[in-house]
């Protein structure tokens, strides 16, 4: 029925040929996958902790210190862990809160496997655990005056609780009226730098010597929430999103014909002659790019507005079979789990209950994990988590008599 393969790390230096000193102070579990063995260990520094990796290469003979990619956990009083599918590593913190509790540490992956190709070492990546699913962002690309932030505007007052918008980072500085956090997440040059150089952006470019990007966290932020991102961005963005991890719906805005878009950027009447020729040159290739690079799944003709914004509501399920003001989507609710525990595994269910370290008392109420719809993953969340409560029977009972929790 299985017990989770985890244990604490007092003697690793006896079951590997060539010993090893701890450097970790804190505590320590080991996982083996495969040839390797992943200690997982907390460094603490004035009672909070955060987690480090170390792998031993058991083929090898060698410990190896990986490069970490994703945001990582902090703040922690302990940690348990558990092995899903050889692949990811479930680790569960103690004493964190309950919408950051849940984590994985993916060691084999599919992002995983391509980073060690593209950085040539060896790589590990963290993915917050979330409860439930989100919808597939929306990225809306098209070349200036086709028509796009009308549509995004119209979609955004008829759905004001179903959309929301990311905020992008940037590197210059805040204007008087600008709030961090608001219009833009305002950062250092050499952050940002390290940030997309560590996988963190979706999208970024080099505007009059300012860097200004899409983060993940920033989409991921909004899913969140309960909203569904929408990105409107450039089809050169909308390429580095397609190349990357993001599971999005990619949509393209296009004009009736050249013509017509002369003729809209011209009654706009907010640029000159010469910014209107510019911008008709730049839609072109865009327009060329757009339907030849295989980046969007659907490309609508904004010949009539309402026509073209009934199209958008069909490709996006909000044609009519929902209601015109429908429910937002769950926002991300946290997990209240025990300070100290202990976890075992049985199939996609991982059984998490209290337990005084060593007295082997376990809580009258326990918490199952369910790990079977998992989604997503490093360098976003990992979700699909469902939660449920179980009264304190045995786990080989096959965990009857669990109820979900809202």
């Amino acid at each position: 029925m299985g017990e989770a393969p985890m244990f604490y790390v007092e003697n690793l230096k006896d079951r590997v040929s060539n010993g090893f000193n701890l450097r970790f102070k804190g505590f320590e579990t080991s996982i083996d996958v495969g040839d390797k063995t992943f200690v997982i260990g907390s460094n603490n520094n004035d009672s909070i902790s955060s987690i480090e990796v170390q792998i031993y290469d058991k083929s090898r003979g060698k410990w190896v210190i990986p490069t970490v990619l994703g945001t990582e956990p902090k703040r922690y009083e302990g940690h348990s862990a558990i092995l899903l599918n050889e692949d990811r590593i479930m680790v569960i913190t103690w004493g964190s809160t309950p919408d950051d509790c849940i984590w994985f540490l993916e060691v084999d992956t599919e992002y995983v496997k391509q980073q060690k190709k593209a950085l040539g070492t060896e790589v590990i990546a963290w993915s917050k655990g979330v409860r439930g699913d989100a919808e597939k962002p929306v990225v809306i690309s098209g070349p200036s005056g086709v028509g796009k932030g009308t549509l995004i505007n119209m979609l955004m007052k008829e759905f004001p609780t179903m959309f929301g918008f990311s905020v992008s980072h940037t590197t210059r500085a805040p204007r008087s009226i600008e709030k961090n956090g608001v219009h833009y997440h305002f950062t250092e040059r050499s952050i940002m730098e390290k940030d997309i150089k560590d996988g963190k952006f979706l999208e970024f470019a080099s505007v009059h010597g300012n860097l200004y990007g899409t983060s993940i966290e920033a989409v991921e932020a909004v899913a969140d929430s309960g909203k569904r991102c929408i990105l409107d961005i450039d089809v050169q963005g909308a390429k580095s999103v397609r190349a990357s991890s993001l599971d999005a719906v990619f949509i393209f805005i296009s004009p009736p014909s050249m013509a017509k878009l002369e003729e809209r950027l011209h009654l706009r009447g907010t640029e000159t002659e010469e910014q209107i020729q510019k911008r008709l040159r730049n839609a072109k290739a865009e327009i060329e790019q757009g339907k030849s690079l295989g980046i969007f799944d659907h490309i609508l003709c904004n010949d009539h507005l309402e026509k073209c914004y009934d199209n958008l509501k069909k490709l996006l399920g909000l044609d009519g079979t929902t209601p015109t003001n429908p429910k937002p989507f769950t926002a991300s609710k946290g997990i209240n789990l025990p300070s100290k525990h202990a976890a075992s595994k049985i199939n996609n269910k991982i059984l998490v209950k209290s337990e005084t370290l060593g007295s082997g008392n376990p809580s009258k109420n326990s918490i199952v994990l369910d790990v079977s719809l998992l989604k997503g993953g490093a360098p976003g969340r990992t979700r699909g988590l469902n939660v449920f409560a179980v009264d304190p029977n045995p786990f080989s009972d096959c965990l009857n008599g669990i109820h979900k929790l809202s």
